[in-house]
């Protein structure tokens, strides 16, 4: 039965659907309202009008809310996003346009979706609310940078609050925050430790959707009242009884963080805070000072976290024999990490439950959440079927029908990764999107019941060249300040929800597809890479949500992917200056401990940041993405004013950066000896140039910078001779090479073309 907050939500749902009807015609109307009859409720007017919701106004054209970010250089263009329904499955990228579209034929498209619709279906709160993010998700209601998704589930949010009491002033923004996963994640070592991390961070996702759910059901609200949820963050409304809200989140912090503790030694931590929000806020600028301050509580308590339990740790516990894969000494029930291998690591039960279902989530399509700790009938292949988290037990299904069959009352099935509509008849079957992608693997070992994914050996097999992996990661620059003011006078909660909904889209829906499907979802223009367009890729997804992905891969897939990921992040948010990304990439030995590779791949990450962001590190150096990329319309804006000045008299070449040398040098297929003799000539002059500027202390005199960009001539003129001549044919190749613009990159050209023709018979690094 529905509560009362349900059915305020349902009605505020049922207005937008009856709204989406009267503009595409469709006769859905009399279904919607046939079985209850179309009154509105005093709470779902008052939420209409605090977040001025259209008395008769129908869908328009959606403006990129990315454009209105501004922390420093702003955008100067405007952007639409084209009108579409989001696809069932494995959702193409898509990117807004210049001019303002059509919506005829949307329309045409969601009118047959309406009209399919049956009377059922619009008592059913969860299956309405994905139609309307499916189809409304890129078009406005109201403003013309408020998506009818957004506006929607945020009045939804705030009628199901005011049910009780709708002249109400206040209502509560609850935010929490899961700390210590980089440590939980990342600080193991085992055979087989892509699949363990990746299943550690396909726990820690269903972490944090146990502690939502306890929310919702503790203070008996609607799923539209999550504004954001996932890498370990959340954000609710709910009521401004402060008394209630506040017990009921001390109970489940507390709750918590006493299993968290008990099952991880104190490696997670759970802080959760809430703000009372006056209503008039919700609606303008201010907000943004609660959603800051809120998120600053938060970390109050994480820097005293399990204070009340400080004696607890202070207890001298017995040492056991450590764990060889995450090192706790607290555990004595050591076993064999691989069942059938008794000469494998021994390991906890932990780090053996996360091997095993490492080799099952690839088929894992949806997950039950029950009290029951034991149901009939296994749920997927392989021996660990469920997992254990606060109260309740979830079990993996790899089809939807059979977590159906087996569910009761009162239980949640979350199904992956899924927009199609019909797979929602039934109310307690909601949305979970994962970034998920993996490759699976074409070798089945010896205790493998079936394939899993792809692991470390396998892929540095597919890579190009040397056989090497690659851990890539990446986050958005100053993430933080966009939320607290990127959005100016737009700070509001709709618009703020808008923005966490289209930056976890890229995160969690479409990388997927762009790993998967490379072809349809790389940017229309300017795209670069050297990979070819139709493969899937050879990586697999440790972590990708909120706005960070940690990747690992074949050496040069995952570097091709870091790329894209770059390219297709700044046609997505329309190319505004104030919105970038900067990465870092490590290449290791398939066999090198993955939480060496992770720390790497963070520190090559901390030095693109340190480079002023917008930057990626690789090959230990570190640069624009432009410069690595190519600049294509060439200006000086990757320079300062001194080098500037200094280079001003110099022409700047047809070639500027490091990929369109990488580029010209594969596609002539120059050969090994070729590329070896290039290779060599090109590090000795990089090598010329370090050790002339490492004298001058103040790099900007006129001798370091002759040092810099123009001591390299004599050797470049050597090098360029001893290439082949299809390549001395390239005239442009050849005086851009030459070019002191091109100086600095020496080093990561020659690397890079050292890597794609290394073979293993002429490996000797390490």
């Amino acid at each position: 039965m529905m509560t009362s907050s349900e059915k305020v939500a349902l009605q505020v749902v049922q207005q937008a659907i009856a709204v989406l009807a009267k503009w595409a015609k469709s006769d859905v109307v009399s279904k919607l309202f046939q079985s209850s009859p179309n009154i509105i409720d005093s709470a779902v007017e008052e939420a209409q009008k605090i977040l001025s919701w259209p008395s008769d106004g129908e869908p328009q054209a959606l403006r990129l809310l990315f454009d209105y970010v501004n922390l420093e250089k702003g955008q100067l263009k405007e952007h639409y996003w084209q009108p579409q329904a989001i696809d069932n499955s494995d959702p193409k990228i898509p990117y807004p346009v210049t001019e303002i579209p059509g919506l005829n034929n949307f329309r045409q498209e969601l009118k047959i979706a309406l009209d399919s619709l049956e009377q059922e279906d619009c008592e059913n709160l969860s299956l309405l609310t994905l139609f309307l993010e499916k189809f409304g998700s890129f078009i406005s209601f109201g403003s013309e940078n408020i998506a009818l998704i957004d506006l929607v589930k945020s009045t939804a949010a705030v009628a199901s609050v005011l049910v009780n009491n709708s002249e109400s002033e206040n209502v509560t923004l609850i935010a929490g925050d899961l700390s210590g996963i980089q440590k939980f994640i990342y600080t193991i070592s085992s055979d087989g430790a892509l699949k363990s991390l990746r299943a550690r961070s396909f726990y820690l996702e269903l972490v944090t959707e146990e502690v939502v759910q306890q929310l919702l059901d503790k203070l008996e609200l609607p799923r539209t009242n999550v504004i954001y949820a996932g890498g370990g963050n959340f954000y609710l409304i709910a009521s401004d009884n402060t008394e209630q809200v506040n017990k009921v989140i001390n109970k489940i912090r507390q709750d918590f963080n006493n299993w968290l503790r008990r099952t991880f030694k104190g490696q997670l931590f759970l802080a959760i805070d809430s703000l009372t929000v006056p209503n008039q806020s919700l609606n303008n600028q201010s907000f943004a000072c609660y959603w800051t301050k809120v998120t600053k509580k938060l970390a109050k308590q994480k820097s005293c976290k399990f204070s009340h339990e400080i004696n607890d740790f202070l207890k001298v516990t017995r040492s056991h024999t450590p764990c060889t894969i995450c090192h706790r000494d607290d555990l004595q029930s050591l076993k064999p990490l691989i069942r059938l291998n008794q000469d494998s690591s021994s390991a906890c039960w932990m780090c053996r439950t996360m091997f095993e279902l490492g080799d099952n989530l690839l088929d894992v399509k949806a997950v039950l959440r029950s009290k029951r700790s034991k149901i009939q009938k296994f749920r997927i292949k392989g021996s660990v079927d469920r997992i254990y988290l606060a109260n309740n037990y979830y079990y993996f299904f790899s089809k939807l029908e059979d977590a159906v069959n087996l569910s009761q009352d009162n239980e949640i099935i979350l199904l992956i990764n899924n927009w199609e509509i019909k797979n929602y008849k039934l109310s307690y079957i909601v949305p979970l999107l994962l970034g998920n992608y993996g490759k699976r693997s074409e070798e089945k070992l010896e205790y493998q019941k079936d394939f899993g994914f792809m692991r470390a050996e396998e892929m540095a097999k597919k890579a190009q060249g040397i056989e090497r992996v690659a851990s890539l990661r990446m986050d958005v620059d100053k993430l933080g300040q966009i939320f607290a003011k990127g959005l100016g006078e737009n700070q509001t909660l709709t618009r703020l929800a808008g923005l966490s909904r289209q930056m976890s889209y890229f995160f969690k829906v479409y990388l997927n597809s762009l790993a998967e499907k490379r072809n349809v979802n790389i940017p229309p223009e300017n795209f670069k890479q050297l990979l070819p367009k139709d493969e899937p890729y050879n990586i697999l997804f440790i972590y990708a949500g909120g706005d960070d992905l940690f990747i690992s891969g074949a050496w040069n897939e995952a570097v091709n992917f870091g790329f894209d990921v770059y390219q297709c992040f700044r046609a997505y948010t329309g190319y505004n200056p104030d919105i970038t990304l900067s990465g870092g990439i490590s290449i290791d030995t398939p066999k090198f401990p993955l939480y060496q590779a992770a720390k790497s791949s963070g520190h090559a990450e901390d030095a693109a940041k340190a480079n002023g962001r917008d930057s990626l590190g690789l090959f230990g150096q570190v640069f624009k993405w432009d410069e690595w990329l190519g600049i294509e319309d060439i200006n000086d804006d990757h320079l300062d004013s001194d080098i500037k000045k200094y280079l001003s008299s110099e022409n700047k070449p047809k070639f500027l950066g490091i990929l369109p040398f990488v580029e010209i040098l594969e596609q002539q297929n120059i050969g090994v000896n070729y590329s070896h003799n290039f290779v060599r000539n090109l590090l000795i002059t990089a090598q010329i140039q370090e050790q002339a500027l490492e004298k001058f202390n103040d790099k900007k005199t006129q001798e370091a910078l002759g040092n810099r960009y123009y001591l390299h001539l004599p050797k470049i003129a050597y090098t360029l001779s001893r290439l082949s001549r299809e390549v001395l044919k390239n005239d442009d190749f050849r005086t851009s090479l030459k070019s002191p613009y091109n100086a600095p990159y020496f080093r990561a050209i020659a690397t890079w073309i050292e890597l794609l023709n290394r073979t293993q018979n002429n490996d000797t690094t390490t």
